[in-house]
């Protein structure tokens, strides 16, 4: 077998880049991160990252900590801002204002229907399924307890946060 032509290797979301000279070469094919809505897998791809740290930076952005600039980043992991500096060209760092990211454990129904995006059944369907099953654990838990399509998932990315309360998922 023939290896994958290197464009299409770069492009697969869970190729884990081997070394710094790939991540210049991804950048220049356009390969972005963005910084404030990766995933443990897209943090990953990178080869500086352990699965601690990328899990810290997811567990930080859904808590609503943005990162504005690579100091940032830098600052978070205790890391010097050098050793993280090659990777600047394949990450983004775009800002999404969050006056409106609502943690969906605790957000009551008139909230949920200020998000224009968010229709009442779904929203009804949000409150009464964390009523009855317990707070929502992530992103997939969220999706496959309302049978949400990815395209619905990505609409609602910008306006909900998974913050679970002391007491977990179910309720006592």
């Amino acid at each position: 077998m023939f290896p994958k032509p290197i464009p299409s290797r770069f492009l697969d979301p869970y190729y884990r880049f081997q070394s710094l000279d790939e991540i210049a070469l991804a950048a220049k094919l356009g390969v972005k991160i963005d910084v404030n809505q990766a995933t443990v897998d897209d943090w990953l791809r990178l080869p500086l990252f352990s699965i601690h740290q990328a899990r810290f930076l997811v567990n930080l952005s859904q808590a609503g900590v943005q990162f504005y600039r690579l100091e940032d980043i830098a600052a978070a992991l205790e890391l010097p801002v050098q050793r993280l500096r090659p990777l600047e060209p394949i990450l983004q760092f775009c800002y999404y204002d969050r006056s409106l990211c609502l943690n969906v454990n605790q957000v009551s129904l008139p909230e949920l229907l200020q998000i224009s995006v968010l229709d009442r059944p779904l929203a009804e369907a949000i409150i009464t399924q964390r009523t009855e099953q317990g707070e929502y654990q992530d992103w997939v838990d969220f999706q496959q307890r309302l049978g949400l399509s990815g395209e619905q998932i990505s609409t609602l990315l910008p306006y909900l946060s998974f913050i679970m309360s002391a007491k977990g998922k179910h309720p006592n």
